[in-house]
């Protein structure tokens, strides 16, 4: 799986706390840190989707 963070991240931090190991803070918006999520953690990054307050995180 692949994840994107769009540019209408309001860098709340809630995908960093549900799964820093995919997700971290940058200057302006939450970031990406891995390019292809490893399955451990596939459904920590689908709820970080699913809880997203602005929709911003997309599973590709």
């Amino acid at each position: 799986m692949k994840v994107r963070v769009e540019d209408t991240c309001t860098a709340c931090g809630l995908c960093c706390d549900t799964c820093p190991e995919v997700f971290e803070m940058g200057s302006n918006k939450a970031e990406v840190k891995v390019d292809e999520v490893p399955a451990e953690f596939e459904d920590a990054v689908q709820q970080a989707a699913d809880e997203c307050p602005v929709e911003s995180i997309v599973i590709e």
